[in-house]
């Protein structure tokens, strides 16, 4: 009798996949073991030419992916929760979520997008918090940097992430504090000989010229992702088309008499308004970033994410999916923006209105995309040179990096057209 339970067991056990027709992957707080790498499944499956949908609202944001035994053996190896539905049950979440009283939406997943980051070669993965969520959910990417740039090698992505860089040819401003370190005198040194090697007799020149090989990327319909200095120093370059505002430390000669009242704002992606810091010593660029300008403790350093309509809104509720609204805080060199100096035309994604900042921001540019992320490393809350690097199998859930990865798959979205 024993053993024909056992057998009967065994043969329900084994007949339960044949009704499946259908993967999710929920991506709610208390049913999903790794939320990261389950972006990399999805990306993975998009790769294989599997059909994804997007659930947005539902359950977190979870992934619809048709059943089929490799996509259940790399879940299992990856370590991703994964749930089996029949045809029925899948039709009755889709029709849930396609119900007018519910602000939930099917999103089309169409391809996996080709990746590329703007990193200086020989960074390592955890240097930036893009890279190191890539890598650790297992989605390809290509390293790029100036000679790849100007030679329009991004004409070959759709994804582009810009690491922590400076373009306006200060070296990041870290004059100040490290102008006598070994590291610092090394970067300057190879970025004054990358750019003789590429035709400019000054850095900024040449970073300039890879400022608008990225903004024409972006105007052609290219997705940009930007995080830390990357946001307000790409800027910044840009307006400051034409005019010299390096001091002698950085480029050899003085910057341009009152060069403040020519820096031409409409020319920046997303902020407007801001004033240069002109003191070469102070560890920033201009008045857009809030980082000595902040009174908040640690502890109680947040920020809210808003909500969108998912049918009227795909994009931005795209961008903001997650377990929960409420996303810990973190400092980089850019920590995050003054809502005063952000343009009307770009969209707040993410703020904390007491200290009236905003921390996630999206735009469009001519046919494509930009998203700016404030801060360095979503869970190195004051991420410092040399500092170890975070460990993501410690934070496998972690909503600020979901926000990384949320900007990864948004180009692989069947587009429509935003409404706000």
């Amino acid at each position: 009798m024993l053993k024909k339970t056992a057998f009967l067991f065994l043969v329900l056990l084994t007949s339960i996949p044949s009704w499946a027709s259908f993967i999710l992957l929920p991506m709610d707080e208390a049913s999903q073991k790794n939320h990261l790498k389950a972006y990399g499944i999805t990306y993975w499956s998009l790769d294989k030419h599997y059909k994804v949908s997007w659930l947005l609202n539902y359950r977190g944001g979870s992934f619809l992916l048709p059943d089929a035994p490799e996509i259940r053996k790399e879940c299992q190896i990856r370590g991703v929760s994964f749930e089996l539905l029949s045809d029925g049950q899948a039709n009755q979440i889709l029709d849930e979520i396609s119900s007018p009283s519910q602000n939930m939406e099917t999103v089309v997943l169409e391809k996996a997008p080709k990746i590329a980051v703007y990193t200086p070669k020989g960074k390592q993965p955890w240097d930036d918090a893009v890279t190191l969520v890539l890598t650790y959910a297992e989605i390809p990417f290509t390293a790029v940097y100036d000679e790849e740039v100007l030679a329009d090698g991004l004409l070959l992505y759709d994804w582009l992430h810009l690491h922590h860089e400076d373009f306006t040819g200060q070296y990041g401003k870290f004059f100040g504090a490290y102008r006598n370190a070994p590291w610092y005198i090394e970067q300057k040194k190879d970025a004054e000989e990358l750019a003789k090697k590429l035709g400019y007799s000054k850095v900024s020149e040449e970073k300039l010229a890879v400022a608008k090989k990225i903004r024409d990327f972006v105007i052609g319909g290219g997705f940009m992702f930007a995080m830390c200095s990357a946001t307000d120093s790409f800027d910044i370059a840009l307006a400051a088309d034409g005019v010299d505002i390096c001091e002698p430390m950085f480029d050899g000669d003085e910057s341009e008499a009152n060069y403040q009242a020519k820096i031409k704002y409409e020319n920046s992606f997303a902020f407007k308004d801001y004033i240069l810091e002109k003191n070469p010593i102070i560890y920033e660029f201009s008045d857009i970033d809030m980082t000595l300008k902040r009174n908040i403790m640690p502890e109680k350093d947040y920020f809210t994410l808003m909500e969108y309509s998912a049918k009227w809104d795909p994009i931005p509720s795209m961008l903001c999916q997650n377990h929960t609204q409420l996303v810990k805080g973190f400092m980089g060199q850019t920590t995050s923006f003054d809502s005063n100096r952000i343009k009307s035309s770009v969209l707040v994604m993410g703020e904390n209105k007491v200290n009236n900042e905003a921390r996630y921001i999206h735009g469009t540019k001519g046919k494509g995309m930009f998203t700016y992320f404030g801060g360095h490393d979503p869970e190195d809350y004051q991420h410092r040179v040399g500092d170890a690097p975070t460990v993501l199998d410690l934070h496998p859930n972690s909503p600020g990096y979901r926000l990384i990865l949320n900007n990864v798959l948004f180009p692989a979205a069947r587009k429509k057209k935003l409404k706000t």
